[in-house]
Protein backbone atom coordinates (compact mmCIF):
# COMPACT_ATOMS: atom_id res chain seq x y z
CA UNK A 1 0.00 0.00 0.00
CA UNK A 2 1.16 3.73 -0.48
CA UNK A 3 0.55 7.21 0.45
CA UNK A 4 -1.47 9.42 -1.41
CA UNK A 5 -3.22 12.58 -1.10
CA UNK A 6 -5.51 13.01 1.79
CA UNK A 7 -8.02 11.61 1.93
CA UNK A 8 -11.03 11.21 4.56
CA UNK A 9 -11.67 7.20 5.53
CA UNK A 10 -15.17 6.52 6.63
CA UNK A 11 -14.27 2.18 6.95
CA UNK A 12 -14.78 2.25 10.23
CA UNK A 13 -17.93 4.01 10.30
CA UNK A 14 -19.35 1.52 7.56
CA UNK A 15 -17.51 -1.20 9.25
CA UNK A 16 -19.12 -0.89 12.62
CA UNK A 17 -22.69 0.03 10.42
CA UNK A 18 -22.10 -3.84 8.99
CA UNK A 19 -21.35 -5.02 12.36
CA UNK A 20 -18.16 -6.42 11.53
CA UNK A 21 -14.94 -5.98 14.52
CA UNK A 22 -11.96 -5.27 12.77
CA UNK A 23 -10.33 -8.93 12.70
CA UNK A 24 -13.87 -10.03 11.00
CA UNK A 25 -13.23 -7.55 8.22
CA UNK A 26 -9.72 -8.24 7.98
CA UNK A 27 -9.99 -11.35 7.47
CA UNK A 28 -12.49 -11.49 4.59
CA UNK A 29 -10.80 -8.88 2.89
CA UNK A 30 -7.34 -10.60 2.98
CA UNK A 31 -5.61 -8.28 5.13
CA UNK A 32 -4.21 -7.95 8.33
CA UNK A 33 -5.59 -6.01 11.32
CA UNK A 34 -2.38 -3.33 11.55
CA UNK A 35 -3.57 -2.91 7.63
CA UNK A 36 -7.37 -2.44 8.37
CA UNK A 37 -6.14 0.17 11.53
CA UNK A 38 -3.74 2.03 9.45
CA UNK A 39 -6.55 2.42 6.24
CA UNK A 40 -9.37 3.37 8.97
CA UNK A 41 -6.98 5.75 10.39
CA UNK A 42 -6.03 7.47 7.30
CA UNK A 43 -2.12 6.32 7.96
CA UNK A 44 -2.90 4.54 4.69
CA UNK A 45 -4.80 4.93 1.40
CA UNK A 46 -5.44 0.71 0.19
CA UNK A 47 -4.53 0.41 -3.66
CA UNK A 48 -8.00 -0.68 -6.22
CA UNK A 49 -7.75 -4.21 -5.19
CA UNK A 50 -8.12 -4.30 -1.69
CA UNK A 51 -10.72 -0.95 -2.21
CA UNK A 52 -12.76 -3.07 -4.18
CA UNK A 53 -12.97 -5.98 -1.50
CA UNK A 54 -13.39 -3.70 1.41
CA UNK A 55 -16.28 -2.46 -0.56
CA UNK A 56 -17.69 -5.52 -1.31
CA UNK A 57 -17.42 -7.40 2.09
CA UNK A 58 -18.71 -4.23 3.36
CA UNK A 59 -22.20 -4.27 0.27
CA UNK A 60 -21.16 -0.53 -0.32
CA UNK A 61 -19.79 1.32 -2.95
CA UNK A 62 -15.75 2.83 -3.24
CA UNK A 63 -16.33 6.40 -3.05
CA UNK A 64 -18.86 5.35 -0.02
CA UNK A 65 -15.67 4.29 1.86
CA UNK A 66 -13.05 7.35 1.31
CA UNK A 67 -13.90 11.17 0.19
CA UNK A 68 -12.04 14.22 -0.24
CA UNK A 69 -12.09 16.20 2.31
CA UNK A 70 -14.47 19.76 1.76
CA UNK A 71 -12.41 23.20 2.06
CA UNK A 72 -15.10 25.35 3.47
CA UNK A 73 -18.93 25.83 3.84
CA UNK A 74 -21.67 27.91 4.04
CA UNK A 75 -23.01 28.30 7.33
CA UNK A 76 -25.28 30.31 9.32
CA UNK A 77 -23.78 32.56 11.94
CA UNK A 78 -25.14 32.44 15.27
CA UNK A 79 -24.01 35.26 17.44
CA UNK A 80 -22.34 38.37 16.93
CA UNK A 81 -18.82 38.13 16.41
CA UNK A 82 -16.27 40.26 14.74
CA UNK A 83 -14.96 38.64 11.54
CA UNK A 84 -12.81 36.89 11.06
CA UNK A 85 -13.75 34.51 13.54
CA UNK A 86 -12.83 30.94 14.52
CA UNK A 87 -15.88 28.98 14.85
CA UNK A 88 -17.54 25.72 15.71
CA UNK A 89 -19.45 23.85 13.46
CA UNK A 90 -22.96 21.21 13.79
CA UNK A 91 -25.94 20.94 10.96
CA UNK A 92 -29.36 21.01 12.55
CA UNK A 93 -31.90 20.09 9.89
CA UNK A 94 -29.32 20.06 7.26
CA UNK A 95 -28.43 23.49 7.55
CA UNK A 96 -24.88 24.38 8.54
CA UNK A 97 -24.53 26.79 12.33
CA UNK A 98 -21.19 28.18 12.43
CA UNK A 99 -20.85 29.27 16.47
CA UNK A 100 -18.20 31.87 17.41
CA UNK A 101 -15.35 30.34 19.42
CA UNK A 102 -15.81 33.35 22.34
CA UNK A 103 -14.90 34.61 25.91
CA UNK A 104 -12.51 32.29 27.79
CA UNK A 105 -13.73 29.19 26.57
CA UNK A 106 -13.08 30.04 23.01
CA UNK A 107 -9.04 30.04 24.03
CA UNK A 108 -9.05 26.92 24.85
CA UNK A 109 -11.55 24.85 22.49
CA UNK A 110 -10.54 23.66 19.07
CA UNK A 111 -12.58 25.34 16.24
CA UNK A 112 -13.51 24.00 13.29
CA UNK A 113 -12.91 26.83 10.83
CA UNK A 114 -12.56 30.66 10.44
CA UNK A 115 -15.85 32.15 9.45
CA UNK A 116 -14.91 35.04 6.92
CA UNK A 117 -17.09 36.79 4.62
CA UNK A 118 -20.43 37.28 5.62
CA UNK A 119 -24.03 38.04 3.82
CA UNK A 120 -27.44 37.74 4.37
CA UNK A 121 -26.37 36.16 7.56
CA UNK A 122 -24.27 33.25 5.90
CA UNK A 123 -20.60 32.75 6.91
CA UNK A 124 -18.44 31.38 4.73
CA UNK A 125 -16.23 29.11 6.64
CA UNK A 126 -12.54 27.99 5.42
CA UNK A 127 -12.38 24.68 7.50
CA UNK A 128 -9.34 23.08 9.47
CA UNK A 129 -9.89 19.84 9.13
CA UNK A 130 -13.08 17.60 8.18
CA UNK A 131 -16.00 17.62 9.42
CA UNK A 132 -16.76 14.25 10.66
CA UNK A 133 -16.96 15.40 14.23
CA UNK A 134 -19.31 18.79 13.75
CA UNK A 135 -21.96 16.05 11.78
CA UNK A 136 -21.69 14.10 15.01
CA UNK A 137 -21.80 17.16 17.18
CA UNK A 138 -25.22 17.84 19.29
CA UNK A 139 -26.12 22.14 20.02
CA UNK A 140 -26.80 22.36 23.55
CA UNK A 141 -28.05 25.91 24.58
CA UNK A 142 -28.56 27.02 27.98
CA UNK A 143 -26.90 29.15 31.17
CA UNK A 144 -25.94 26.55 34.01
CA UNK A 145 -21.91 27.08 34.09
CA UNK A 146 -21.77 22.87 34.71
CA UNK A 147 -22.44 22.26 31.07
CA UNK A 148 -19.28 22.87 29.94
CA UNK A 149 -18.31 20.16 32.27
CA UNK A 150 -20.92 18.03 30.74
CA UNK A 151 -19.06 18.85 27.46
CA UNK A 152 -16.18 17.72 29.09
CA UNK A 153 -17.25 14.29 30.24
CA UNK A 154 -18.70 13.27 27.03
CA UNK A 155 -15.83 14.19 24.70
CA UNK A 156 -13.73 11.80 26.80
CA UNK A 157 -16.05 9.22 27.23
CA UNK A 158 -17.54 9.36 23.73
CA UNK A 159 -14.84 9.48 21.36
CA UNK A 160 -16.25 10.96 17.47
CA UNK A 161 -19.42 13.07 19.38
CA UNK A 162 -19.46 16.55 20.78
CA UNK A 163 -21.77 18.89 22.24
CA UNK A 164 -21.19 22.44 20.82
CA UNK A 165 -22.23 24.61 23.73
CA UNK A 166 -24.11 28.04 23.54
CA UNK A 167 -24.51 30.10 25.87
CA UNK A 168 -27.75 31.26 26.71
CA UNK A 169 -30.77 32.47 29.45
CA UNK A 170 -33.71 29.83 29.69
CA UNK A 171 -36.25 31.84 27.80
CA UNK A 172 -33.66 32.65 24.95
CA UNK A 173 -32.70 28.90 24.65
CA UNK A 174 -36.09 27.98 24.51
CA UNK A 175 -36.71 30.21 21.46
CA UNK A 176 -33.44 28.89 19.97
CA UNK A 177 -34.72 25.40 19.81
CA UNK A 178 -37.69 26.89 18.08
CA UNK A 179 -35.74 28.24 15.21
CA UNK A 180 -34.15 25.19 14.64
CA UNK A 181 -30.79 26.45 15.96
CA UNK A 182 -29.84 23.80 18.49
CA UNK A 183 -30.95 19.88 19.24
CA UNK A 184 -31.35 20.42 22.88
CA UNK A 185 -32.01 23.78 25.46
CA UNK A 186 -31.29 22.98 29.03
CA UNK A 187 -33.75 25.23 31.17
CA UNK A 188 -34.51 26.05 34.90
CA UNK A 189 -37.81 28.30 34.68
CA UNK A 190 -40.50 28.36 37.61
CA UNK A 191 -43.76 28.41 37.29
CA UNK A 192 -45.15 30.35 40.39
CA UNK A 193 -48.75 30.47 39.65
CA UNK A 194 -48.78 26.52 38.95
CA UNK A 195 -46.19 25.47 41.16
CA UNK A 196 -44.30 23.64 38.20
CA UNK A 197 -40.88 24.31 36.24
CA UNK A 198 -40.30 24.33 32.81
CA UNK A 199 -43.08 22.24 31.51
CA UNK A 200 -45.99 25.42 30.96
CA UNK A 201 -42.56 27.62 29.68
CA UNK A 202 -42.15 24.41 27.29
CA UNK A 203 -45.89 24.07 26.07
CA UNK A 204 -46.58 27.55 25.36
CA UNK A 205 -43.95 27.96 23.72
CA UNK A 206 -43.72 24.63 21.61
CA UNK A 207 -47.73 24.43 21.59
CA UNK A 208 -48.01 21.97 19.40
CA UNK A 209 -44.73 20.51 19.33
CA UNK A 210 -43.52 16.77 20.89
CA UNK A 211 -40.36 17.43 22.57
CA UNK A 212 -39.22 15.25 25.50
CA UNK A 213 -38.01 16.40 28.82
CA UNK A 214 -35.49 14.82 30.85
CA UNK A 215 -33.94 15.83 34.22
CA UNK A 216 -30.78 16.41 34.43
CA UNK A 217 -30.42 17.60 38.06
CA UNK A 218 -32.11 20.14 40.66
CA UNK A 219 -29.91 22.83 42.16
CA UNK A 220 -30.00 25.71 44.93
CA UNK A 221 -30.59 28.95 43.54
CA UNK A 222 -30.46 31.89 46.46
CA UNK A 223 -28.77 34.95 46.97
CA UNK A 224 -24.82 35.54 46.34
CA UNK A 225 -23.08 37.49 48.91
CA UNK A 226 -19.41 38.90 49.44
CA UNK A 227 -17.64 36.41 51.52
CA UNK A 228 -18.35 36.74 55.32
CA UNK A 229 -21.66 38.67 54.03
CA UNK A 230 -20.32 42.13 55.47
CA UNK A 231 -23.68 43.68 54.28
CA UNK A 232 -25.63 41.22 56.58
CA UNK A 233 -28.11 40.10 53.99
CA UNK A 234 -30.46 37.19 54.95
CA UNK A 235 -33.57 37.64 52.90
CA UNK A 236 -35.00 39.24 49.28
CA UNK A 237 -36.78 42.50 51.47
CA UNK A 238 -33.04 43.32 52.14
CA UNK A 239 -32.99 44.04 48.67
CA UNK A 240 -34.97 47.47 50.08
CA UNK A 241 -32.04 48.44 51.83
CA UNK A 242 -30.81 52.09 50.35
CA UNK A 243 -27.42 51.00 50.58
CA UNK A 244 -27.31 47.55 48.99
CA UNK A 245 -26.70 47.07 45.27
CA UNK A 246 -28.15 44.17 43.42
CA UNK A 247 -27.37 42.83 40.51
CA UNK A 248 -29.99 41.73 38.71
CA UNK A 249 -30.25 39.05 35.27
CA UNK A 250 -31.91 39.94 32.00
CA UNK A 251 -35.55 39.13 31.88
CA UNK A 252 -35.07 36.12 29.77
CA UNK A 253 -32.79 34.37 32.93
CA UNK A 254 -35.10 31.60 35.06
CA UNK A 255 -33.09 33.19 38.00
CA UNK A 256 -34.83 36.68 37.08
CA UNK A 257 -38.45 34.41 37.29
CA UNK A 258 -37.44 33.39 40.22
CA UNK A 259 -36.56 36.94 42.25
CA UNK A 260 -39.62 38.27 41.09
CA UNK A 261 -41.55 35.25 42.26
CA UNK A 262 -39.30 36.01 45.59
CA UNK A 263 -40.47 39.61 45.73
CA UNK A 264 -44.31 38.84 45.34
CA UNK A 265 -43.98 36.66 47.75
CA UNK A 266 -42.73 39.00 50.34
CA UNK A 267 -45.52 41.20 49.12
CA UNK A 268 -42.81 43.92 47.54
CA UNK A 269 -44.71 45.93 44.78
CA UNK A 270 -43.67 46.52 41.05
CA UNK A 271 -43.01 50.05 41.96
CA UNK A 272 -41.22 49.31 45.56
CA UNK A 273 -38.55 46.85 43.16
CA UNK A 274 -38.07 49.36 40.81
CA UNK A 275 -36.88 51.47 43.37
CA UNK A 276 -34.38 48.81 44.03
CA UNK A 277 -30.40 49.75 43.81
CA UNK A 278 -29.58 47.71 40.64
CA UNK A 279 -32.81 46.16 39.72
CA UNK A 280 -32.53 47.58 36.28
CA UNK A 281 -28.94 46.20 35.94
CA UNK A 282 -28.74 43.29 33.72
CA UNK A 283 -26.44 40.47 32.93
CA UNK A 284 -26.41 37.64 31.04
CA UNK A 285 -24.69 34.72 32.89
CA UNK A 286 -25.05 33.68 36.46
CA UNK A 287 -21.12 33.67 36.34
CA UNK A 288 -20.96 37.07 35.25
CA UNK A 289 -23.50 38.12 38.13
CA UNK A 290 -20.94 36.30 40.95
CA UNK A 291 -18.03 38.01 39.26
CA UNK A 292 -19.91 41.75 39.86
CA UNK A 293 -19.92 41.26 43.54
CA UNK A 294 -16.54 39.40 43.86
CA UNK A 295 -15.54 42.71 42.27
CA UNK A 296 -16.85 44.71 44.54
CA UNK A 297 -19.38 45.98 42.14
CA UNK A 298 -22.51 44.68 43.60
CA UNK A 299 -23.92 43.71 46.93
CA UNK A 300 -25.82 40.43 45.86
CA UNK A 301 -27.27 39.07 42.98
CA UNK A 302 -29.25 36.26 42.53
CA UNK A 303 -28.07 32.40 41.29
CA UNK A 304 -27.18 29.17 41.68
CA UNK A 305 -24.85 27.75 44.76
CA UNK A 306 -22.09 26.79 42.58
CA UNK A 307 -21.61 30.03 40.62
CA UNK A 308 -20.80 31.32 44.56
CA UNK A 309 -18.89 28.37 45.29
CA UNK A 310 -16.56 29.20 41.74
CA UNK A 311 -15.77 32.72 43.01
CA UNK A 312 -15.50 32.13 46.99
CA UNK A 313 -18.78 34.06 47.89
CA UNK A 314 -21.40 33.16 50.19
CA UNK A 315 -24.72 32.39 49.78
CA UNK A 316 -27.84 32.21 50.86
CA UNK A 317 -30.54 29.25 49.60
CA UNK A 318 -33.78 30.12 48.94
CA UNK A 319 -34.96 27.16 46.77
CA UNK A 320 -34.29 23.81 44.90
CA UNK A 321 -35.37 24.08 41.37
CA UNK A 322 -35.07 21.51 38.80
CA UNK A 323 -33.23 22.15 35.35
CA UNK A 324 -34.22 20.11 32.74
CA UNK A 325 -33.25 18.97 29.37
CA UNK A 326 -35.61 19.87 26.50
CA UNK A 327 -35.17 17.44 23.18
CA UNK A 328 -37.62 17.58 20.28
CA UNK A 329 -38.33 14.40 19.49
CA UNK A 330 -37.04 14.05 16.02
CA UNK A 331 -33.00 14.50 18.12
CA UNK A 332 -33.67 12.22 20.92
CA UNK A 333 -31.96 9.27 19.05
CA UNK A 334 -28.89 12.13 18.02
CA UNK A 335 -25.50 10.67 19.00
CA UNK A 336 -24.48 13.64 21.48
CA UNK A 337 -28.38 13.74 23.03
CA UNK A 338 -27.58 9.50 23.53
CA UNK A 339 -23.88 10.52 24.62
CA UNK A 340 -25.13 13.13 27.19
CA UNK A 341 -27.93 11.11 28.53
CA UNK A 342 -25.57 8.57 28.72
CA UNK A 343 -22.76 10.41 30.76
CA UNK A 344 -25.28 12.16 33.13
CA UNK A 345 -26.14 8.90 34.49
CA UNK A 346 -22.60 8.09 35.06
CA UNK A 347 -20.95 7.46 38.65
CA UNK A 348 -18.08 10.04 37.62
CA UNK A 349 -19.42 12.83 36.25
CA UNK A 350 -22.48 12.98 39.12
CA UNK A 351 -19.64 12.76 42.19
CA UNK A 352 -18.07 15.75 40.23
CA UNK A 353 -21.11 17.82 39.65
CA UNK A 354 -22.13 17.57 43.37
CA UNK A 355 -18.98 18.44 44.17
CA UNK A 356 -19.31 22.22 41.83
CA UNK A 357 -21.47 22.99 45.18
CA UNK A 358 -25.48 22.42 45.24
CA UNK A 359 -26.61 19.77 42.51
CA UNK A 360 -28.44 16.80 43.32
CA UNK A 361 -28.19 14.07 40.06
CA UNK A 362 -29.99 11.59 41.52
CA UNK A 363 -32.53 11.45 38.63
CA UNK A 364 -30.58 12.72 36.07
CA UNK A 365 -31.21 11.19 32.46
CA UNK A 366 -34.54 10.08 33.23
CA UNK A 367 -37.12 11.37 31.38
CA UNK A 368 -39.27 13.31 32.95
CA UNK A 369 -42.46 14.58 30.96
CA UNK A 370 -43.36 14.68 27.45
CA UNK A 371 -45.49 17.21 25.41
CA UNK A 372 -47.18 15.07 22.39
Amino acid sequence: MTSSPPLLPQVRAMRERAGLRPAQLAQQVGITRQALHSIETGAYVPNTLIALHLARVLRCAVEDLFRLPESGVQAKLVGPAPLPARVRLAQVRGEWLAFPAAGQGGLTEAADGVATHLSAGQAKVELFGDLELARRSAVLVGCDPSLALLSTHVARQHQGTRLVLHELSSKAALRALARGEAHAAGIHLFDAASGVSNLPFVQREFPAGDLHLFTLWSWEQGLQVAAGNPKGIAGVTDLLRPEIRLQNREQDAGSRLLLDAWLDAAGISQRARRGVTGYQDEITTPLGAARRIADGEADVAVGPRSAAVALGLDFIPLQVERFDLVVPAEWVDHAGIQAMLSVVQQTAFRTELRALGGYDPTHAGELWKTTA
